[in-house]
């Protein structure tokens, strides 16, 4: 309804309630137009209605909505089913073209807005949520590790002769293919212990440097968000390596958007050294479906030349999501969360620890780790070998998803290196234990109903670990008794 279809709708409605239902309309158009002219989060989220409004305006822009439109390509935003058409709002062209993921295409205005929208929505989410001097940004619909091989292979036309990344070990797969995809040799910089945490060995980092040649090395590869009680990378000490050598930096940021510590350390890496990405997790970070991943960093050519290494076309569900949720949210939504989050993680902590002390166990002191908690399981471990996997099959079969329950001593292949002690990205941790982490969106709710279950195995698995221990004396005294006998 644009003003000369209001004026004639007074032919046959009331001209004063016509007035009002275009004022009310007004209103939608004003926020619609705020965002297109600032490209900002909005402060307070928008209500469903605008929000719909606002994807039906986008969507009736693409080819493949215009009336009477014949369409006579390969590729004309054909869908069979309306479910499917309803489902991405009529939205069916995708981002990009076949050499960009980036680039407008003609027949796509909608979806090219929409894609141009969501980047610079997501970009003012991560100044707001600490890196505020990043310069740009893309969403990819990748997850984080593809994401990442983005970015290895970007640099590979930079740095011809590179064959090696520098990586601080984390025991996570992705993150470890991720180079192996990209045709490059994972040089692993094991961590070191200090206290309960494993942190980053920056002087075997240099040293390594300094063997391997820093023509010869792609990138150092480092991690911000992780698992207990391994912590965040020495961001600031590894980007100052970088920039003294003249080495790129790449960051795996997968959770580390809802942290402020992990986003102050990107922050000041980038202020006293080199840091030229940092990748994160659409899913991990704002709550919508797997599939989507940021790519962000300091110097806006590079990031775009990471967007044109994309080959063809792209799919907007990604974007679609994240730029609906963050409307819905708005900037003062998002905050709370993150609020929330760290205000839950200081309730686990000390809850967990609580529970710890009850079981004659400790809440390992992780200090540098802002999201993730590890609890010790070393009387598990000392009775009985199987006791420690035991309790993650209890935990998981009562409704308890995402804990992690890390034996000692277990070992893994991937893509033919053997990790030692893997998921405790470290050889010989001094002792078993279990992971919680306090992630965006999580609840008061969540962390009582876990303590509670967590309770409850921990008692059944010492008293059938009792059980156990009693059965094998018996048997041993009868072995005795029996060799008397003879």
């Amino acid at each position: 309804m644009n003003a000369e279809n209001f004026g004639s709708s007074e032919r046959l409605v009331t001209a004063a309630y016509v007035r009002q239902g275009a004022q009310g309309r007004r209103a939608h158009e004003l926020r619609l137009r705020a965002l297109l002219e600032q490209g900002k989060c909005p402060e307070d989220g928008w209500d469903e209605s605008t929000i719909e409004l606002f994807l039906h305006e986008l969507a009736i822009m693409d080819s493949n909505n215009f009336l009477g439109n014949c369409g006579v390509g390969e590729r004309e935003g054909r869908v069979a089913s309306g479910l499917v058409a309803r489902r991405h709002y009529r939205l069916i062209h995708g981002i990009g073209r076949s050499g960009d993921i980036s680039a407008v295409q003609p027949k796509a205005a909608g979806s090219s807005l929409l894609n141009k929208l969501t980047n610079s929505v997501v970009l003012d989410i991560i100044k707001l949520a600490g890196v505020r001097t990043v310069t740009n940004c893309f969403v990819v619909p990748m997850a984080t590790g593809m994401s990442l091989t983005l970015c290895f292979l970007t640099l590979r036309h930079k740095r011809p002769k590179a064959k090696y990344i520098i990586w601080p070990r984390i025991d996570q797969k992705s993150c470890f293919k991720s180079m192996i995809t990209a045709g490059f040799e994972p040089v692993v910089i094991e961590n070191v212990l200090e206290g309960d945490e494993l942190r980053t060995d920056v002087e075997a980092v240099e040293a390594k440097i300094k063997a391997l040649g820093a023509e010869n090395i792609l990138c150092v590869h480092s991690t911000t968000s992780c698992f207990a009680p391994r912590v965040p990378d020495r961001l600031e000490e590894l980007a100052v390596v970088c920039a003294n050598y003249d080495i790129p930096h790449i960051v795996n940021n997968a959770y580390g958007v809802q942290s402020s510590k992990c986003m102050h350390l990107i922050q000041q890496g980038a202020r006293v050294g080199r840091i030229d990405a940092f990748v994160q997790s659409l899913d991990k970070n704002f709550m919508v479906p797997v599939g989507g991943a940021v790519i962000a960093g300091f110097s806006e050519s590079f990031i775009q030349e990471i967007s044109k290494m994309y080959p063809g076309r792209a799919s907007a569900s990604p974007s679609l999501d994240v730029l609906i949720t963050l409307l819905s949210l708005g900037a003062s939504g998002y905050k709370q969360l993150l609020k929330e989050r760290k205000e839950m993680f200081s309730y686990l902590s000390s809850e967990l620890k609580k529970l710890a002390d009850n079981h004659n166990e400790r809440l390992l002191d992780t200090p540098h780790n802002p999201i993730s908690l590890a609890m010790s399981l070393k009387n598990l471990d000392e009775n009985n070998d199987a006791a420690v996997t035991q309790l993650g099959s209890m935990l998981f079969t009562r409704q308890v998803s995402g804990a992690r329950v890390v034996p000692c001593g277990t070992v893994q292949t991937v893509n033919n290196y053997t990790f030692k002690g893997f998921m405790s990205h470290a050889n010989d941790y001094p002792c078993a234990y279990l992971n919680a982490a306090s992630a965006i969106g999580i609840k008061k709710q969540d962390v009582d109903v876990f303590l509670k279950r967590l309770d409850k195995c921990l008692k059944t698995s010492r008293k059938e670990a009792k059980q156990e221990k009693s059965v094998n004396e018996i048997k041993n005294s009868n072995t005795g008794t029996e060799h008397l006998e003879e």
